[in-house]
């Protein structure tokens, strides 16, 4: 995506929403494939206990649920996304690997059923999510279709700032390009339509971007270098073509331009809770305002989890699988 603008005074301070983002953490568990039964002391895990292929590897196992103790917090999982980094850290390829036998998922959102006697910031009834898992003046992101990617069209958007966003070439391309449009971008490229000189056109308007957000890698990163500004950054957050980043040296050295990497799970390590709570709220102060909704998704029940991993590996699809308890 190419964003031009100025980000001046946008950032806001969101009202708390009390209960809803309090840290949910029990002795390190994740708890997105949670889901509590209807007697409490027994709960449904997605489980694995080999690295491999998620449809194989991932069973859906009845386990027995300990008493609630001392900081110990119960919570009822309501629904949770299937994300890239999910398959990739079942896959056993993903920067964090939890020991196994292990539970699938680092994201969802939950409802708290009982909490332990030195718990004071929670109760029953508060919605809750997984704190852990087991922007710019000008910036380019290609695989704008992402969940991320749309949700960077929404908050540019808001923030008053022109997009220009790339996606990969496929067979509904004039559908993706009025549904992102729809979002707040402003254009939409494939990769082969960026590396036209008639492209050039779209740019002479624009400010040059000085950061560029990549999640393919491969040889469409060096086609977003090609329009960083000298002294540009391109930040690498996934690697969808599962290449490496292609950079080319005279870039580099003629246009002064810098290659970074981000992870959320090492942001939220580097940054307190309180820092990543006012992140949290601040997007939702976006959602309510209704500056940033959720991508396309399907509702799949716990019990069809290998239907939402199949369909979640499947190469251009839009809509976001989201296991339902």
């Amino acid at each position: 995506m190419l964003v031009s603008g100025l980000l001046t005074g946008a950032r806001a301070r969101a009202p708390v929403l009390a209960g809803l983002l309090e840290t949910w953490l029990r002795r390190g568990r994740t708890a997105s494939s949670y889901s509590a039964s209807s007697e409490p002391s027994k709960v449904r895990a997605l489980i694995y206990g080999n690295h491999g292929d998620p449809a194989k590897v991932i069973q859906l196992k009845n386990l027995e649920l300990t008493a609630v103790e001392g900081s110990d917090v119960h919570v009822r999982m309501l629904a949770a996304p299937v994300n890239p980094s999910d398959i990739n850290m079942i896959q056993g390829n993903y920067g964090l690997l939890p020991k196994l036998p292990a539970v699938g998922g680092n994201e969802g959102v939950g409802q708290v059923v009982a909490v332990g006697s030195s718990v004071s910031r929670l109760k029953p009834g508060d919605w809750v999510i997984p704190a852990t898992a087991g922007l710019g003046d000008s910036v380019i992101q290609n695989a704008s279709n992402s969940g991320v990617g749309q949700a960077v069209i929404q908050i540019a958007s808001a923030l008053r700032l022109k997009t220009i966003n790339v996606v990969r070439d496929r067979p509904d391309i004039q559908k993706l390009t009025d549904r992102l449009k729809n979002l707040g971008a402003d254009y939409v490229l494939t990769e082969e339509e960026l590396r036209i000189p008639e492209t050039k056109t779209i740019f002479k308007d624009l400010p040059l971007p000085r950061l560029a957000l990549n999640c393919v890698g491969g040889k469409s990163s060096t086609e977003l270098l090609r329009h960083l500004a000298p002294g540009g950054t391109m930040v690498t957050y996934g690697g969808m073509a599962k290449q490496p980043v292609t950079a080319s040296v005279s870039l580099l050295i003629f246009k002064d331009l810098r290659l970074r990497g981000f992870w959320l799970s090492q942001w939220k390590k580097n940054h307190s809770s309180d820092e990543f709570k006012e992140l949290i709220l601040t997007l939702c102060d976006l959602i309510r305002h209704g500056q940033l909704t959720a991508p396309a998704c399907s509702e799949v029940p716990l019990q069809d989890y290998q239907q939402a991993l199949e369909a979640s590996m499947k190469p251009f699809v839009s809509s976001k699988q989201i296991l339902t308890m």
